[in-house]
């Protein structure tokens, strides 16, 4: 979640947000989020989530060798820079234009060129069955009121037999304070409530909101969405990271998820 500060920061419906909000926050925040976490994140590191998990471990994307691949909600494309250094086809998309602008710096500072496209996740400007492997590492679901049109769009663009495989926050942290400490160990909330977390500037409008999705959500939209789920990754938090992300931290890691990482494919024709 994002800091507060704001003529509003809390729980409440958000039904004045058509996703646009995201893109502005990003664009106004990308230069702070990374000197914040960029040292974590690394320059070309696929790193899924704040516990750790890395794509060179885990292998959630499959064989990805002569193969095409997307990232939506790429942020600095930091995952598809990975990829390309090893060789794969990857294109890296995000709405913020912020964002996309810190991939080019990247991009410049590693001497890499890394292919980017500035588009919301809900409407790719992309030909359908183009890709075989799509993904995010946090991107665009948690950010905008309607995830089950990303699964829609990423179902399109997905060739037969493709894989889609996305990273959120673990649901079951929305019933807990988001604070690494000892307080985010304590339910105040329930689980089942998927009222969002909105952010409102004074003059009314909203300037960050994220979208509270249970594991059922999840499942149901790719469902929908013509996918099916052939993996459900927890990652534990190993005992070698020390560090704290936001209310992610060893000792809540130890005890709650703090991330799901859902692995899909499209059926073959």
């Amino acid at each position: 979640m994002a800091s507060a500060g704001r003529g509003f920061a809390g729980y409440r419906p958000a039904d004045d947000d058509d996703g646009t909000a995201a893109r502005r926050w990003w664009d106004a925040h990308a230069a702070e989020y990374l000197d914040e976490h960029g040292e974590a994140l690394g320059v070309a590191d696929f790193r899924w989530c704040p516990e750790g998990l890395r794509e060179d471990d885990a292998g959630l994307l499959g064989e990805v060798r002569g193969r095409r691949v997307l990232e939506v909600g790429a942020g600095a494309a930091q995952c598809t820079r990975w990829l390309r250094r090893r060789g794969v086809e990857a294109v890296a998309s995000d709405v913020s234009a912020g964002m996309l602008a810190a991939a080019r710096r990247l991009d410049g500072a590693a001497g890499t060129v890394t292919p980017l496209l500035q588009a919301d996740a809900r409407r790719l400007p992309l030909p359908a069955a183009a890709f075989d492997v799509v993904f995010t590492a946090y991107g665009a679901i948690p950010f905008v009121p309607d995830a089950e049109a990303v699964h829609r769009e990423v179902a399109r663009v997905l060739r037969p037999g493709g894989r889609w495989v996305f990273a959120v926050t673990h649901p079951v942290r929305w019933a807990f304070p988001d604070d690494p400490g000892a307080r985010g160990l304590t339910v105040t909330r329930s689980y089942f409530d998927r009222t969002p977390y909105v952010e409102v500037d004074d003059d009314g409008t909203v300037a960050y909101a994220e979208y509270h999705r249970t594991l059922g959500d999840h499942v149901r939209d790719v469902v929908a969405a013509g996918l099916r789920v052939v993996d459900l990754v927890e990652p534990e938090w190993p005992a070698e990271n020390p560090h704290t992300w936001g209310g992610w931290s060893p000792e809540r890691g130890a005890r709650i998820p703090g991330t799901a990482i859902v692995v899909t494919e499209k059926d073959r024709a």
